[in-house]
């Protein structure tokens, strides 16, 4: 089968799964190694960039999926319902990185960092599709475990845990004494 061939087999099944596909699946499929379907699936990324499409392909830790290029929003919600845009506040981003940062966590963890309850946070969160139950700890009580999931990594264009930010000694001994500040204001009030 010519690259032409492979690539529209790959276009196909990204397009109709419509979710992301794990590239040994698109492998398996098109009957190729996961490197070299890898390279076709690059090429056709790189490609759809160069033409300036109006969708793209994006890599997910380990999988593919397509899907329209931000750019294209305007248009489409000229067409569909327009689809639900939701804000993350501040507590949700807090509650999001302490997630993403030390997952799997339990909300006790998360409200033994941030100082207040989290269930809302969390909860929105689950809501907004971008943290999932992940288990349970064995421990009493057996409480729920949270990690992030594939729609975090989609919406925040990483393409995977890995890709996250790290931050230096230096920025967290800055961050503890803002917090010792902000926790001590609190006490004074």
């Amino acid at each position: 089968m010519g690259i032409e061939k492979l690539q529209a087999a790959v276009e196909a099944i990204l397009f109709t799964m419509g979710d992301s596909v794990e590239l040994f699946r698109i492998a398996a499929a098109i009957g190729h190694d996961e490197e070299t379907t890898r390279k076709i699936i690059h090429n056709m990324m790189d490609r759809y960039d160069e033409e300036d499409r109006g969708v793209r392909i994006i890599e997910l830790d380990g999988a593919f999926q397509m899907c329209t290029k931000k750019e294209m929003y305007e248009y489409l919600i000229r067409v569909a319902k327009q689809p639900k845009k939701y804000v993350l506040t501040d507590v949700l981003l807090e509650t999001l990185s302490i997630i993403a940062y030390r997952q799997p966590v339990t909300k006790l963890e998360i409200e033994k960092i941030r100082g207040v309850k989290s269930d809302h946070a969390v909860n929105k969160l689950v809501e907004y599709g971008l943290v999932e139950e992940t288990g349970r700890l064995d421990a009493p009580g057996r409480p729920i475990l949270f990690g992030t999931t594939e729609e975090f990594l989609r919406r925040f264009s990483v393409h995977s845990l890995d890709d996250l930010p790290t931050l230096d000694q230096e920025q967290i001994e800055h961050f503890k004494e803002e917090a010792e500040d902000e926790a001590q204001l609190r006490l004074d009030i």
